[in-house]
């Protein structure tokens, strides 16, 4: 597939599950939680009704592990008929602030890659989530350096990356995103007339999959690390 790079001069890159080991712990929480609930319900029922409660949460709580760990508290009391005691709570905040308290993975490649790319392009953060979490998180990659800027969206939709490239001067020509959420960080960029390169995750949040017809005829790149991706846009 030929797709010209040669205008690009800022290139974003997600942060969850793209630099860093991200859905893995939310994956391991999961499973904690359905353990401690597992006196009133299959594991299979549990996740489903999480997942429920999460994406009715969103537009309250919006992204990461604070959203997500309210959502268990409330899912823990429906589904106990609000008979769960004091001391599941507490456990199921310590899942919460152990997933907080991980240590930052870097995925393969992401450090030697951002230094050698930083020498040609103006590199930004674009993720989701909270806040804090991820300025945590940026703090304990070391990567900060690299970046030009970086932005904590509460959503990635066309008009959150058009408002973005707008308030940084960026024309669409003249960026290209790399995440691993075709939903989140590829599609959305091709509907504004960026450009965008696809690095799948071996894991994907459900909310962030996406019907094949969706994509199947866009004109993207999907590699499979960030290694190759300084030899596709040379």
């Amino acid at each position: 597939m030929e797709i010209d790079y040669s205008n690009i001069k800022v290139i974003g890159f997600d942060a969850d599950d793209t630099l860093w080991v991200n859905e893995t712990y939310f994956r391991e929480a999961e499973e904690a939680f359905t353990k401690l609930l597992s006196r009133f319900e299959t594991p299979n029922k549990i996740d489903q009704e999480l997942f429920k409660m999460v994406m009715k949460n969103l537009p309250t709580y919006g992204y990461g592990i604070k959203g997500f760990v309210l959502s268990m508290v409330e899912i823990a009391l429906d589904l106990s008929n609000h008979t769960i005691s004091n001391d599941t709570i507490k456990e199921i905040l310590d899942i919460g602030k152990s997933m907080i308290n991980k240590p930052v993975e870097l995925l393969e490649g992401v450090e030697t890659v951002l230094k050698k790319l930083s020498r040609s392009f103006r590199l930004i953060v674009v993720t989701k989530g909270d806040l804090l979490d991820q300025e945590r998180k940026l703090e304990k990659s070391g990567l900060l350096d690299y970046f030009h800027h970086i932005e904590v969206l509460s959503d990635k939709q066309e008009a959150n990356y058009s408002k973005l490239l707008n308030h940084l001067d960026i024309k669409p020509s003249e960026f290209l995103m790399i995440g691993n959420s075709l939903k989140s960080d590829v599609l959305p960029l091709l509907n504004i007339k960026a450009k965008a390169i696809h690095i799948p995750f071996h894991i994907t949040w459900q909310h962030e999959q996406v019907h094949e017809n969706v994509y199947k005829t866009r004109q993207y790149h999907t590699i499979k690390s960030l290694l190759e991706l300084p030899e596709i846009i040379k």
